[in-house]
């Protein structure tokens, strides 16, 4: 896990001027592994950050993902979340709880999928839908 320093580099690296709100929302993210809504980011630092708004979480959140420093997950039209983790990984959401977890990749998943030779891939995004493990032994 990323000491506040080092997360205040990274925004810097960045070029984000790490203020108080924006270094406290990235950490908040960073650290995460509910893949937080900005509603969920917004009312977990709301307490500690007197003058936070909805509308600031928001904005900053944008900002992160557009400096690709965190991914926005838009799992489906409804459902809009954020991911700290930057290790190449899918997302597993559950049809009946809504959870979502992280699974592991091969660092070669992109080797499954035909024709891709001649392009150059940025960005790849894998999303599971189903019923967890728990879900589905209630059933």
């Amino acid at each position: 896990m990323a000491t506040r320093a080092e997360l205040r580099e990274e925004l810097v690296k960045a070029g984000i001027r790490p203020s108080v709100q924006r270094l406290a929302i990235f950490e908040y993210v960073r650290q995460s592994c509910q893949h937080p809504t900005a509603e969920v980011v917004y009312e977990a630092l709301c307490d500690e950050l007197g003058s936070l708004s909805l509308t600031t979480v928001y904005n900053t959140l944008k900002l992160f993902v557009d400096a690709g420093l965190i991914s926005m997950l838009t799992i489906d039209d409804t459902f809009r979340c954020f991911d700290g983790n930057r290790c190449c990984h899918a997302h597993f959401r559950c049809d009946n709880c809504g959870k979502i977890v992280d699974l592991q990749m091969k660092k070669d998943f992109l080797s499954l999928v035909e024709g891709l030779d001649t392009y150059s891939v940025n960005d790849a995004q894998l999303y599971l839908k189903g019923l967890c493990p728990a879900c589905k032994n209630k059933k």
